[in-house]
């Protein structure tokens, strides 16, 4: 399946949840879910009762479309979270975490993990020195994530810097946003990941 490439805003209020789509929008209030709490359409006020598997498809379309991931990106990753010791719903969301993209996203280099993913596709990012333009890298403990000194004025990265400043870096990246830099010190633990995902449903919906 391609990657979404519509409104975002109509998705969060179809999965009736902010999926931190809109970055500067969300945090002011603006975003359409705050505006319009439910589904978009001429039907979207009604009530709906959903079944098991529309409920743990909600699931994993909650988690695919916050990171950006295609259906083909996400059953990779489950099938070597599967395949991983340990919970494999936990594998999974640690494994989407590692992500370059969403590494530059949760350092505050950007709004939104789309732009990140357009940093990284243009060569804005640096991995230990070297320029990585693959989104879905795998970002392992200790590397060094970098933006490009040409890049470092950028005013969206900039007022990126900015809002991750006010709204706070999670623990397991250690960051400079004023020199543009960041260390992924170590993989974060399923119990600090924010996100309004339940994973073992999506574990059900993929081993029956």
């Amino acid at each position: 399946m391609a990657r979404y490439r519509g409104p975002v805003e109509k998705i969060e209020r179809r999965l009736g949840v902010s999926l931190a789509l809109k970055g500067e929008r969300r945090l002011a209030g603006k975003s359409a879910i705050d505006k319009r709490p439910y589904a978009p359409g001429q039907h979207g006020q009604r009530r709906t009762k959903i079944s098991e598997y529309g409920t743990q498809l909600r699931e994993k379309q909650k988690a695919k479309f916050m990171y950006g991931v295609s259906e083909k990106q996400f059953r990779r990753l489950f099938s070597d979270a599967n395949r991983m010791q340990g919970n494999t719903g936990a594998n999974l969301i640690i494994l989407i975490e590692r992500r370059l993209d969403n590494v530059v996203y949760r350092m505050g280099f950007a709004t939104t993990r789309a732009f990140a993913r357009q940093l990284v596709n243009h060569g804005h990012i640096l991995v230990d020195g070297k320029k990585v333009d693959i989104a879905s890298y795998r970002v392992k403990p200790g590397q060094k994530i970098e933006v490009k000194e040409k890049s470092k004025q950028n005013p969206q990265i900039l007022r990126a810097g900015e809002l991750t400043a006010q709204t706070g870096i999670v623990p397991w990246v250690d960051v400079e946003l004023d020199k543009g830099y960041g260390i992924f010190t170590r993989l974060p633990e399923r119990e600090e990941v924010s996100i309004p995902v339940e994973e073992r449903l999506i574990v059900e919906l993929y081993s029956k």
